[in-house]
C-alpha cells in the first residue's frame, strides 16, 4: 500500500464525523444537567435555539435554551458558560490556538492550526481570542499552587528583573521621550521578571538552576506596581521557605530601589556581565590607547572578581584625577556606578559560597519570552496587545501552560455525567 498518508488521512477523517456526532448526542440530550438553566426574573426563555461551534474533531451542532432581558443588551446561554465556549470554539480548541498564538504571529498560528488539526480559523480571530485569554490565563496562574522543586525548604530562590524595548504603534508612544535624532521613541519597556531555585552546585562549585523552576512574568507597569508582582509571584513561590533570597540586576536604579522594599532580607547582586560592560567604558575613558584600556581592564577585571572593588575604586580616582573637562565629568559618573553597587560587587565571595551572580536567565528571557514572539521585522504592538500576548507567553515558558488551561477549565459534570451514563449501561446489561 503506497499511499499510506491517503489512508492515514481518510481514516482521521472519518473517525473525527464519528466523534463530531458522539458530540452532539451527548451535548444536546435533554437530561443533561446544566447549573443555571431557568428563567430569572424578567428572562425570557428561547428553547433549543441553535448554534454551532467548533470543536477539535470539527463543527458540532448546538441547541440549548438562551435566556434573555428586555433591560439587558445581550442574553445568556448556561450551556454555552456550563462548556467553557467562546465565541463559538471549544476549550480544548481553545487551548490549541492560544499556544500557537503565543509562539507564532497570528497568521502564521492560523497556518499551522489547519496544518496539525484540519481545522479552519482566520488569524484575525486567533488574535481576537488571545486578547480575551490573556487576563484569564494570568489570573489562573497566579493562583496555582507552587512547583514541585519548592516542596520542603528551598535552599536558594532568585528574583532577577530586565527590561527591553518593544516596537509599538504611534498611538502606544504619544508624549513619550526616546533615543531617535528627533528626540521620539519606537519602542516602549516592557519589563521581565524572573523566579527560579537553586538546590546545588556541580563539580566545580558552580550553581546548578533547579530543572524547569523558572517562572516568568512580563510586563508594561510602572517599577513599583512590577516589582510588587515579582513580589507576589515570590510569595507563590513558597519565598518563605526560603533559606536565602538573591535579587539579580543590571545595575538600574528602580531595580535595587523597589527590590530594598519588595526583597528587603534578600542579597543584592549586580550582574557581572553588566559590570564588566561598564568597567570596559571606564577603562576606556581613563586609557586612550586601546591596547593600555584592554590590560588595564584585564587587571581591574580579576581584581573584582576577588572581591576588590574597592581598590578598582580607588586606582580609578587617582587616574580621574588627571583628567578635566568633560573627560573628568564622564570618568567620574562611570566611577559613580561603581560607588553606588559597591556592597552588590562581592563576586569572589558569592563565587565561594556557590551563587549565581550573572543575570542570564532574565537576559535570555528577554530575548526568547519577549523578543522571540514580540520584536519580529514589522511588528507593532498596542499596550494590552502585547500584554495578553506575553501572559500567554509566560505561562507557557513556565512550564505551566496545561496546568493553568487544566484550572480554568473545570467543567467536570460532564465528565461524571458521562461515567454515570456509562455505568449505568453496564448495570443494565
Amino acid at each position: 500500500m503506497r499511499n499510506l498518508e491517503a489512508v492515514e488521512v481518510g481514516l482521521r477523517e472519518a473517525v473525527f464525523r464519528d466523534l463530531c456526532a458522539i458530540l452532539e448526542e451527548l451535548l444536546n440530550d435533554p437530561a443533561l444537567p446544566v447549573p443555571g438553566d431557568h428563567s430569572r426574573p424578567g428572562e425570557k426563555c428561547h428553547v433549543g435555539r441553535p448554534k454551532e461551534f467548533l470543536s477539535l474533531f470539527g463543527p458540532v451542532p448546538l441547541h440549548r435554551n438562551y435566556y434573555h432581558c428586555a433591560a439587558e443588551t445581550e442574553g445568556r446561554a448556561p450551556l454555552d458558560d456550563a462548556l467553557g465556549l467562546w465565541a463559538g470554539y471549544s476549550p480544548g480548541v481553545l487551548r490549541v490556538l492560544c499556544r500557537l498564538a503565543a509562539r507564532f504571529p497570528f497568521e502564521i498560528a492560523a497556518t499551522e492550526f489547519t496544518a496539525y488539526c484540519g481545522l479552519e480559523v482566520q488569524g484575525r480571530q486567533i488574535q481576537r481570542i488571545a486578547q480575551a485569554m490573556g487576563p484569564l490565563v494570568r489570573q489562573t496562574q497566579q493562583q496555582l499552587p507552587p512547583f514541585k522543586h519548592d516542596a520542603g525548604s528551598i535552599p536558594v530562590m532568585y528574583a532577577a528583573v530586565d527590561g527591553t524595548g518593544v516596537p509599538m504603534v504611534p498611538a502606544a508612544l504619544e508624549g513619550r521621550a526616546g533615543k531617535q535624532p528627533d528626540g521620539s521613541a519606537k519602542t516602549r519597556e516592557v519589563k521581565l521578571g524572573c523566579i527560579f531555585t537553586q538546590t546545588t552546585t556541580d563539580e566545580e562549585g558552580l550553581p546548578m538552576r533547579d530543572y524547569q523552576s523558572t517562572s516568568y512574568l512580563a510586563g508594561f507597569e510602572e517599577a513599583a506596581d512590577f516589582m510588587v508582582r515579582v513580589r507576589q509571584e515570590a510569595i507563590r513561590r513558597r519565598m518563605a521557605a526560603a533559606l536565602l533570597v538573591v535579587l539579580l540586576g543590571d545595575g538600574a536604579a528602580w531595580i535595587w530601589e523597589q527590590g530594598q522594599k519588595c526583597f528587603p532580607m534578600a542579597f543584592q547582586i549586580l550582574d557581572l556581565y553588566h559590570a564588566l560592560e561598564h568597567l570596559s567604558e571606564l577603562t576606556g575613558m581613563l586609557e586612550a590607547q586601546p591596547e593600555a584600556a584592554k590590560a588595564l581592564w584585564q587587571t581591574w577585571r580579576e581584581q573584582l572578581l576577588a572581591d576588590g572593588v574597592a581598590e578598582v575604586l580607588c586606582q580609578a580616582r587617582e587616574r580621574a584625577a588627571k583628567l578635566s573637562g568633560q573627560g573628568a565629568e564622564l570618568a567620574a559618573k562611570a566611577i559613580g556606578y561603581f560607588q553606588n553597587n559597591q556592597s552588590r560587587m562581592l563576586y569572589g565571595t558569592y563565587r565561594a559560597l556557590g551563587f549565581f551572580y550573572g543575570s542570564g536567565v532574565v537576559e535570555a528571557g528577554c530575548k526568547t519570552v519577549i523578543g522571540g514572539r514580540c520584536k519580529g521585522s514589522g511588528m507593532l504592538w498596542s499596550e494590552p496587545g502585547a500584554t495578553h500576548v506575553l501572559d500567554l507567553r509566560c505561562s507557557l515558558f513556565s512550564n505551566q501552560f496545561n496546568q493553568v488551561w487544566d484550572q480554568l477549565n473545570q467543567s467536570d459534570y460532564l465528565r461524571l455525567r458521562l461515567l454515570q451514563n456509562t455505568q449505568e449501561s453496564s448495570q443494565a446489561a
